[in-house]
């Protein structure tokens, strides 16, 4: 019997503490992290928007477009996918069918968050959350809309920028009352505060570990001895193929060839390597074989 993503989460997430989170925008990346030994994967609603469409993270994409990615990656790995949903997109119902589309696409687990639906990056100034009760109907609308017990519905507050931590770890509290499965603590910029919100809740928590921004880069030791159980890094790779490009697209315009930086590129070999490409050419090969016999 084929084990569900979302329980695959939850058993990867007892058998490795923190559990190393990756984020991919395409499915190459995603079958690039399973080869590193990676046990879950990430798509964030940033990546789905810069990624994919070229825009800002400022509430411009919809479900249909983030499900998109998420069926792209899902086809081609195996590994559980948490996917960024940002607030929802929309009311009770809008959000109970986002949950059922994520988990018929098979995505492991959801993040929603407490902000306004004109939401702004969590690493951003500027930011408006909506109210404790507003935030615990949309977490009940997506626990209620769960086709199997396991599928994560984890609760984002961004409430530490305007209200302070201790805030915050109450509204983590009643979120998880209203039905929430882990909690993903946004912009802590403190190892201690982590540690606070290990105390206080009797859920898994999430580190949200993006570069350059609130959250300093701690390692998966001191976030280990805070209580934390989930290391998420949700656009690191995004960031090293960026610049790795953008150095490329320097190199080939000022040299006129790519010679300088060939050292430095992934090799055909090992892209066929990371695809199985050979394994689909040798099948093409014996469909002409047995075609020609016809």
């Amino acid at each position: 019997m084929e084990i569900l993503t979302g329980t695959l989460f939850r058993i990867a997430l007892r058998e490795e503490s923190p559990l190393q989170v990756i984020g991919v925008t395409n499915p190459y990346h995603a079958i690039m992290a399973k080869d590193a030994d990676f046990r879950a994967l990430y798509l964030s609603g940033s990546g789905v928007a810069t990624s994919s469409y070229g825009l800002p993270d400022l509430g411009m994409t919809t479900l249909d477009n983030v499900l998109e990615d998420v069926r792209r990656i899902t086809s081609v790995s195996d590994l559980p996918l948490l996917v960024d949903v940002d607030t929802g997109w929309g009311g009770a119902f809008m959000i109970a069918r986002t949950i059922k589309e994520m988990a018929r696409s098979g995505a492991a687990g959801v993040h929603i968050e407490d902000q306004v639906q004109a939401k702004r990056c969590g690493h951003r100034p500027g930011k408006q959350i909506v109210s404790k009760a507003e935030m615990c109907d949309r977490i009940k609308a997506a626990s209620d809309a769960k086709e199997y017990d396991d599928f994560v519905v984890m609760a984002r507050t961004d409430s530490i920028a305007n209200e302070g931590v201790d805030s915050a770890i109450n509204r983590s509290y009643a979120y998880v009352e209203a039905g929430a499965d882990m909690i993903f603590a946004e912009a802590v910029k403190t190892i201690e505060d982590f540690r606070r919100f290990h105390d206080a809740l009797d859920v898994p928590i999430l580190a949200n570990l993006t570069e350059f921004g609130e959250t300093p880069n701690f390692t998966v030791n001191e976030l280990r001895d805070a209580g934390v159980d989930i290391a998420l890094y949700p656009l690191t790779l995004f960031r090293a193929a960026n610049r790795a490009a953008e150095r490329a697209l320097k190199v080939i315009r000022s040299d006129g060839s790519q010679k300088r930086i060939i050292d430095d590129l992934q090799t055909r070999s090992e892209l066929y390597e990371f695809l199985d490409y050979h394994k689909y050419e040798n099948k093409l090969n014996e469909l002409f074989k047995l075609d020609s016999q016809d």
